[in-house]
């Protein structure tokens, strides 16, 4: 099974797509999509739909896990990146792919055991359960990753 994580933003979109198998999950593609600083927010939605839709295509997964937004300090920042996560769940569904939501807290949880995790704890642990050499960079990446191995981990524990 491919899983694709997402971590949404609006400049920033961090995206990591895993197989799992019978053996532990294995990194197939992992990155970012980056919007155009300075353009309005409708091209930058439509910029993000169209290399959502270019990395469904090439990446074919089955399913996607995608990080909820539950809090903002800052509204405007708040209302950006809903606007984001609108345009990633459309292209998502309009694929035909799956979508599994997971709080920050329920990641942080799912790959260090403690919903108060430093995001330098979460990074390290996606490091190590994919056996890498290095964390995964920028921290969008890695943050896309570990909603990925959330899910990964969901559908281990719901067929024991």
């Amino acid at each position: 099974m491919k899983i694709l994580g997402i971590d949404p933003g609006t400049g920033i979109i961090g995206f990591g797509c895993i197989e799992i198998g019978k053996k532990s999950p294995i990194m197939l593609d992992a990155g970012v999509i980056r919007t155009t600083i300075g353009d309005d927010t409708a091209s930058r939605l439509v910029e993000l739909y169209d290399a959502m839709t270019e990395l469904l295509a090439d990446l074919k997964p089955d399913v996607a896990s995608v990080e909820k937004l539950f809090f903002a300090q800052n509204v405007t920042t708040g209302m950006a990146v809903s606007q984001a996560r609108g345009v990633i769940l459309l292209a998502l569904q309009q694929a035909g792919v799956q979508i599994f939501e997971y709080t920050p807290l329920q990641i942080k949880m799912a790959i260090t055991g403690y919903g108060k995790a430093k995001k330098a704890d979460v990074q390290e642990m996606v490091r190590i359960q994919l056996g890498l050499t290095e964390v995964p960079k920028p921290d969008d990446c890695a943050d896309a990753i570990a909603a990925a191995l959330t899910h990964a981990s969901s559908v281990v524990y719901s067929k024991r």
